[in-house]
């Protein structure tokens, strides 16, 4: 249910990426993208490190030990001062965009510079919303509800799409930001509404800084928030190294990028999302075989789903991309700048995936800690890497995409050895297999699409399509071929994560 969700929200999210960059030029779209910078540093500082590391964790212990009073004290107390915070930190940086936006794109000209300003001072409020939103969303997940929050997105993405397509022709680019604002509002309106009906017979507007609770929950929040930081100013580096690119390095790392986020969102974060809440209950029980076997299967489901997403992405990036963005302003020209980004970022999509998981093991052990270490190690790694691949290689753009792709192995691969040196092992042995397995039968895919993709072109050429409804065919019979070799493939190795795909569906 989770991916289906997700599904949906991520389509409406690549139509939004079309419309901006078939409505718009690149000397728009650089500075709007680039205006998410601070904004979305502020989310993920919150709802990645405090809901992920401090929250559901503890939240979740409450209500598997049948503490929920004392549970909703806590999160009272935290949600009251979170909604002071971020009121203070929106307000100040409306105040100070003109200041904040050199540092969001260094080295962006003068003209560009001045919108970046006025889309950061427009889309500072939705921070506001979409954060509030993430937290209610954490508090349904610790009660095993869903639905609701990977419905909000989806309405976040529909204000965009329609304040790009009624706003963008009258108000340009601006017209888009204030579909974000108006989408992150209904977001967390849908979110709040829900979490009201779980809070009948206890007190809103409780605070008391002196709760165990809430002290816990600073004293684990604190490191993942170090460690969120580290990434986000990962973020910032690149964005600033891009801008000092061609004009559109920018928007091609961005539109690649949510490409690859595709199948992680989907899959990776769907998982994760599933197991985090019965990962922390079993800590909270001591039942440690259990929570093992939980880890290992969310770890293996992930590479069974994101090694064959990447063979796909690296085999038709031309024509995925050609397929989503190329027309209006986005030029062939532009669709081989993101394609060739594509490649790059897909190298890593797999490990990308896998620690959208592995931080919560750690989470849900209360270390907070460890993950810290790992993401500042990788974080450093993947700056000097950036340095490296810009001045001693002709990468461009594509060095920025390859850098992201190595740090997320390093992060998979030392986040693997840590858990399992913390927990007495997490059947190394079968996710050793399912990634060999996956990566066998992905590469097979890979080698039967590039084989049979050229007769089914040939095929759609003959028919006279238009080329619009050519290009999704093209796409559709590729991905078809893919999935189909894939699955077989799988059986023919008997993979054990098919067995467990064909449980789920009948």
């Amino acid at each position: 249910m989770i991916s289906g969700m997700i599904l949906f929200s991520r389509l409406l999210g690549f139509i939004r990426e079309a419309i901006t960059a078939n409505l718009f030029d690149r000397a728009q779209t650089d500075p709007f993208f680039a205006a998410f910078i601070i904004p979305d540093f502020m989310y993920y500082l919150l709802v990645g490190g405090a809901l992920s590391a401090a929250f559901i964790p503890l939240f979740s212990e409450y209500l598997a030990k049948e503490e929920e009073e004392e549970g909703w004290r806590m999160a009272s107390t935290f949600l009251n001062l979170t909604i002071l915070l971020l009121a203070v930190f929106s307000l100040l940086g409306m105040v100070f965009a003109r200041q904040l936006a050199p540092l969001q794109a260094y080295k962006m000209k003068a003209g560009k510079l001045q919108l970046l300003v006025e889309l950061t001072r427009m889309m500072f409020p939705a921070v506001f919303f979409t954060a509030l939103a993430g937290l209610m969303g954490g508090v349904l997940n610790s009660y095993q509800k869903f639905f609701i929050p990977v419905f909000g997105p989806i309405l976040y993405n529909i204000g965009i799409i329609l304040g790009a397509w009624f706003l963008g022709p009258r108000y340009g680019i601006k017209g888009m930001a204030i579909g974000v604002v108006l989408g992150a509002i209904a977001n967390f309106l849908t979110q709040a509404t829900y979490v009201l009906k779980l809070t009948k017979g206890h007190d809103l507007f409780y605070i008391n800084l002196k709760h165990p609770g809430f002290k816990r929950m600073l004293i684990l929040m604190l490191p993942s928030l170090i460690g969120l930081s580290a990434t986000q100013i990962n973020i910032w580096v690149t964005t600033n190294m891009a801008s000092a690119l061609p004009e559109g390095s920018i928007t091609y790392l961005r539109l690649a990028q949510r490409l690859v986020l595709l199948p992680i969102g989907i899959f990776a974060t769907a998982v994760s999302t599933a197991f985090f809440p019965t990962l922390s209950q079993l800590t909270a029980k001591g039942k440690w075989v259990e929570f093992r076997e939980n880890l290992s299967l969310g770890i293996r489901v992930i590479l069974f789903i994101t090694i064959p997403s990447a063979f796909g992405f690296i085999s038709m990036r031309t024509e995925i991309v050609r397929l989503l963005y190329e027309r209006g302003e986005f030029t062939p020209f532009q669709t081989k700048m993101t394609a060739y980004a594509l490649f790059f970022y897909s190298l890593g999509l797999f490990a990308h995936g896998a620690i959208q998981i592995l931080p919560r093991g750690f989470y849900a052990l209360k270390d907070t800690v460890t993950p810290v270490k790992v993401t500042f190690t990788t974080v450093i790694l993947s700056i000097l890497l950036n340095l490296f691949f810009l001045k001693h290689t002709n990468l461009q753009h594509g060095g920025l995409a390859l850098s992201f792709s190595l740090m997320g192995i390093a992060n998979m691969l030392i986040s693997i050895f840590l858990l399992k040196k913390k927990i007495g092992g997490i059947k190394g042995k079968q996710i050793f297999r399912t990634f060999m397995q996956s990566l066998f039968a992905a590469a097979g895919m890979g080698i039967i699409i590039s084989l049979i993709l050229p007769f089914w072109n040939k095929f759609l050429l003959g028919l006279g399509l238009t080329r619009n409804l050519f290009n999704l065919l093209q796409v559709i019979g590729g991905i078809g071929i893919g999935l189909i070799a894939y699955l077989l493939l799988a059986l023919l190795l008997k993979m054990e994560e098919v067995k467990l795909l064909r449980k789920m569906l009948v």
